[in-house]
């Protein structure tokens, strides 16, 4: 009898200790917790992010006790700098939020042990249900850190209004955009054709070199340092810089949307995402406003054989909390988020790509019913390169973000002032051709020196 009654006592215990647990998991509508967000889908007036954090908020948000209060909305290369500055305690930083998306080099930055485990949260059978290739960048050893909330790709942009009045006047057409070759020739002629403008836009230089090293089976990155002293980056890198020293692309800093509005650029490769900012008109130095019609194509190949892009966008993490109950809101919120309406709403106004199997099958069963036309054919362009191209998440390792943030800092830097010298030399009469090919050796040089710093 004894022996019972100690069972039962036991057994009590036990399942008062697991009700403890259970409470302090718990949400509660009549005392809600507030979870704070940093992301960078849009601007505080343009965010299809927001409008799903809304639509949480006033429904399972308000039935479980849960707000998530957007507190900045920026870029991801801002959104890094203020979590590392948060992180280290520096002088007038904000706070960690409680939410925040980035890439998964952030995780190095905020220090791996602060970020909630996903997996601590998701099932087993939960977890399956995302596009494995977009989940398996988010692991950090056996933690899944990064929850993937939408993907992207890179696509090509043009404006095809402006560029189908410089087509009438020379040899180029659109057939040219499609490699790199013809990118870099068609970007030359316009430069001269339109009196010293750019043509096009390259948003990330560290991409363009990552996948032009892949496509030709070498590794951009080794043992976490760049890989520039081979035959295989010589073969990306001067094309590339033999168009931007003559002029055909545009080496500015900032992304290429309000370049496209005051006519300065014409094209750009960019992130799926950057549909979201383009004009449907321009305006001239002489005021002048001219309505456009913009494209997007695949990504430029650098050989027919093997085409391939990256895929990328930042991913969902949260911060540890000793409140059990902001843990398993936030895990209430990244469920929320990425089921197949929710996400599917939000990825189609923002030219993101769903993360689970179901939902994105589903996307691009019914793109057809999609509204906006410059949405419609991104998502057929990105069908396209999901069907055919070879697709690779960038490489993770220790130091990502500052070489990337150093090599695009060098690539626009020696490019930049390659292309100042050959407009001078050309203007005191120095043969074109001999300059072009003297500048372009030597930024390869100068490229390699300031990479191995």
């Amino acid at each position: 009898m004894k022996r019972i009654i100690a069972s039962l006592i036991m057994i009590i215990f036990i399942t008062s200790l697991f009700s403890a647990c259970e409470d302090k998991k718990r949400t509660d509508p009549d005392n809600p917790v507030t979870l704070t967000m940093w992301h960078v889908y849009g601007s505080q007036t343009k965010s299809p992010f927001n409008v799903e954090i809304n639509k949480f908020n006033s429904t399972v948000g308000k039935e479980k006790g849960i707000i998530v209060n957007v507190v900045s909305v920026t870029s991801s290369s801002a959104i890094d700098k203020a979590l590392s500055d948060a992180a280290n305690d520096e002088p007038g930083a904000e706070k960690l939020p409680d939410l925040f998306t980035a890439y998964p080099r952030v995780a190095e930055l905020v220090g791996k042990e602060r970020l909630l485990s996903w997996n601590d949260y998701f099932s087993k059978e939960e977890l399956s249900e995302y596009t494995n290739k977009f989940i398996l960048e988010g692991y950090f050893g056996d933690e899944l850190l990064m929850l993937p909330i939408a993907k992207s790709s890179e696509v090509f942009y043009l404006n095809k209004t402006l560029f189908d009045e410089f087509s009438k006047e020379t040899s180029c057409s659109v057939n040219d955009l499609k490699t790199f070759d013809g990118l870099f020739k068609t970007s030359n002629v316009y430069y001269d054709w339109s009196g010293g403008q750019s043509f096009t836009q390259i948003n990330d230089f560290y991409h363009y070199s990552y996948i032009g090293m892949q496509t030709q089976g070498e590794n951009f990155v080794k043992d976490g340092k760049l890989n520039l002293e081979n035959k295989a980056f010589e073969k990306i890198w001067n094309p590339l810089a033999k168009c931007a020293i003559y002029g055909g692309i545009c080496l500015h800093d900032g992304y290429a949307a309000s370049r496209w509005k005051t006519v300065e650029i014409i094209s750009n490769i960019g992130s799926t995402a950057d549909v979201l900012y383009q004009p449907d008109s321009v305006i001239y130095p002489d005021n002048t406003t001219v309505n456009i019609k913009s494209i997007s194509m695949p990504y430029p190949l650098f050989d027919k054989d093997t085409p391939a892009s990256v895929h990328r966008g930042t991913g969902l993490f949260a911060v540890k909390s000793n409140d059990e109950r902001k843990n398993y809101a936030a895990y209430i919120f990244a469920k929320w988020i990425t089921e197949e309406e929710n996400n599917i709403d939000f990825v189609t106004e923002a030219g993101y790509l769903p993360v689970k199997d179901d939902a994105f099958n589903l996307l691009f069963e019914t793109k057809d019913s999609i509204e906006n036309e410059n949405y419609r054919n991104l998502y057929d362009t990105i069908d396209i390169m999901f069907g055919d191209y070879e697709m690779y998440a960038l490489p993770l390792y220790d130091g990502a973000s500052d070489v990337q943030k150093s090599y695009e800092e060098n690539v626009r830097l020696v490019l930049s002032s390659a292309h100042t010298q050959y407009k001078n030399r050309v203007a005191s009469g120095e043969d074109k051709e001999s300059v072009l090919n003297e500048l372009t050796k030597a930024s390869l040089s100068e490229i390699k020196k300031l990479s191995e710093k």
